[in-house]
This record gives C-alpha cells, structure tokens and sequence, in this order.
C-alpha cells in the first residue's frame, strides 16, 4: 500500500483578490473626502473680522470693570490712612497719660503694697491655722490608735495569764524576776513540750499495737502449719 497524498495546490491571495472584484464599501471614500464643500477665501475674511469684533467688546468690558476696581481700592486705602493716622494718635494719647499716672501711681503704689502685704500676712496665717489643725487631728488619730493597741496587748496579756492558771505545772512568777515578754516566751515552750510529749505518745502507742500484730500473724502461721502436715 502507498501513502497517501496529502499535497495542496498553492493559491495566490493577490489573484484572488483580482479575481473577485472591486469591494462594495459602505462608508464615504478618500474622494470623497477631497470633494468635500470648502470656504472661499472671502468667507475667511469675513469670519476674521467678526471674531476681531467680538475681542474688541470683550476688552471694553474689562476696561471699565478695571476703572470700577481701582476707584474701589483707592477708597479702601483712605480708609485704612484715615484709621492708621486715628490709631497713632489714640497711642500718643495714651502714652501722655500713662507718663501722667505714673506721677500719681507712685505714691499709691506704696499704700497698695501696704494692702497687699497686709491680705498676704492674712492668707499666711490662715494656711497656718488650717496646718495645726491638721496635725492636731493626725496627732489624735495616732494617739487613738496607740491607745488601742495597748487595748489589745493587754487583752491578749490577760488571755496568757488565763492560760497559765490552766496548766498547774507552772509555778507562780515573783513580780520582779521576770518580765510579760519572758512569761510569753515560758509559756511558748511549755506548749511546745507538751505537744512534743503528746506526739511522742503517739509513737509508742503506734509501734505496741504494730508489735501485736505481728505476733498474732506469727501464731495464725504456727497454728495453721500443723495442720496442714
């Protein structure tokens, strides 16, 4: 069997073209657009001049605007002159009359600063009272909560003095040998002894019931030994 052939005949798009024909186009052609309808010379002239024209009423009314303006700035700036010159005077007149009050000022001044010493001094004391007062309530604050902590050492002194007559170990303290910090601190390790003693007990009775255990296990195995045989 042979191959088959897959050869295209070449065509030529230019002859083709040819051989279809001119193109029908729908819009206006490049003729067309040279054969378009044009103004003459003299209807340019005409234009020009109407465009002139209109320039020229264009700048009449901005002549006159500017003539409206600048009448407008130069009373502006009178006023301004006028005020200028009204403000400088007010100052020179013032002036004048500061350089006068001064003359007089002088010998109030020392009477006012008199007055002002005087309301100071015033204000002085009055600062000073409201700090004693102060301190006064501080200082009665502080003595009220002095006097209730002694309240309460000697309350919780008391209660030690309770416990001492609950243990009768004890022996009675003789007024000058010892002194309250001493009798607390006895007290302390007597409770410690005692409760050193409690646990020692404690232990002992522990260890006879833990020995009596095992001898009942070591009889229950004599027992059961002989029985077994």
């Amino acid at each position: 069997m042979g191959k088959r052939d897959n050869r295209v005949a070449y065509m030529n798009p230019i002859a083709m073209a040819r051989s279809r024909g001119p193109i029908q186009s729908s819009g206006p052609t490049i003729q067309d657009y040279l054969n378009r309808p044009r103004p003459t010379w003299e209807e340019v002239k005409e234009q020009l001049e109407k465009k002139k024209k209109g320039s020229k009423a264009l700048a009449e009314f901005e002549e006159k605007m500017n003539e409206n303006w600048k009448k407008e700035l130069e009373k502006h700036r009178e006023k301004l002159l006028s005020g200028n010159e009204s403000s400088s005077k007010k100052r020179q007149r013032k002036k004048k009359e500061k350089k006068k009050s001064g003359r007089y000022s002088s010998s109030s001044s020392s009477s006012s600063d008199s007055s002002s010493s005087s309301s100071d001094s015033e204000d002085e004391d009055k600062k000073q009272a409201k700090r004693r007062k102060k301190k006064k309530n501080r200082s009665h604050k502080s003595s009220e909560s002095s006097i209730s902590e002694t309240e309460s050492d000697s309350k919780d002194i008391k209660g030690l003095g309770k416990k001492r007559k609950m243990y009768p170990e004890d022996k009675p303290l003789s007024s000058g040998s010892l002194s309250e910090s001493d009798y607390a601190e006895e007290v302390r390790a007597k409770k410690k002894k005692s409760s050193e003693e409690r646990e020692r007990t404690e232990k002992t009775k522990k260890k006879k019931k833990h020995k009596k255990h095992s001898k009942k296990k070591k009889k229950k195995a004599a027992s059961s030994s002989p029985d077994s045989s």
